[in-house]
């Protein structure tokens, strides 16, 4: 989530970079700091009100204690009374509105990211060895997987739906494999292997930046905050949200290895 001070400080660079993306995301700084001066205009007559208050108190107590008529102050604080609930009862609603449109606003691209319509206009920035050349034809790996009947795709649609798949034999060993080695990998190099919760509340979603923006992508678990992981990045992330870390334990290294659910239903790429 971009920083409002930020955006108070500079809108219209924060426009020019968020252009970049999408020109129409722009609408949206627009829209936000005419609710930030808004909300500050509230806070700033809320505390003119308060002052006000505070003094007219003391003039009362003032008056009462020399027996002289304080109904006009009384009054005047009455008033004052109503105005300041009414600004107080006002702050959730423009704060609810501020939080919205700031978790609408995706991250800011670097200058040094070029710009382009589509993948095609992406630069090489490094390559690093051969692709490998074969004398035969090449097979995909679910050709293979049924070939050597470690790949089951009809059960797996049939005790789920399409898109699952049984693996089995070697391919299920080889799953495995695979996770031990990534495992045993990063904790030789100094991370720690975490077994995380698989069901994270949507704090930590927020944090990470799954919601608001892939909030149809995900599982969320009915009558409850909670919503199971994209990722092990989520639970991972927030490890020590909301925490002071001391700089000489840094850095910290984590690694992890959980189920992943997504509905993949904005996902252009899920075959």
């Amino acid at each position: 989530m971009l920083d409002l001070k930020e955006i108070r400080k500079d809108p219209e660079e924060i426009k020019r970079k968020l252009s970049r993306r999408n020109p129409d995301l722009t609408i949206l700084i627009d829209e936000i700091v005419t609710l930030d001066k808004e909300h500050r205009k509230e806070l700033q007559r809320k505390e003119e009100l308060e002052s006000e208050r505070n003094q007219l108190s003391k003039l009362v107590g003032t008056k009462k204690s020399k027996g002289e008529d304080a109904e006009e102050e009384i009054t005047k604080l009455n008033s004052i009374k109503i105005s300041l609930k009414a600004i107080v009862d006002l702050e959730p609603e423009l704060f609810e509105k501020q939080s919205k449109i700031l978790e609408s606003i995706p991250n800011l691209p670097d200058d040094t990211i070029p710009d382009g319509e589509n993948e095609e206009a992406n630069l090489e920035v490094f390559n690093s060895g051969k692709p490998k050349e074969f004398n035969f034809s090449v097979k995909d790996h679910d050709e293979i997987g049924r070939e050597l009947g470690i790949f089951d795709f009809e059960r797996g649609v049939k005790i789920s739906k399409s898109r699952f798949t049984l693996t089995t034999g070697l391919a299920a060993r080889l799953e495995r494999a695979l996770i031990n080695f990534m495992l045993d990998k990063a904790a030789s190099n100094g991370y720690l292997e975490v077994s995380p919760p698989v069901i994270v509340n949507s704090n930590a979603l927020y944090g990470t930046g799954q919601l608001p923006k892939f909030a149809e992508d995900l599982f969320k678990i009915e009558g409850s905050d909670l919503y199971l992981i994209p990722t092990a990045e989520v639970p991972l992330t927030n490890v020590y949200n909301d925490e002071i870390l001391e700089v000489d334990n840094l850095p910290i290294k984590l690694c992890a290895a959980t189920p992943c659910f997504r509905s993949e239903a904005g996902s252009a790429s899920k075959d």
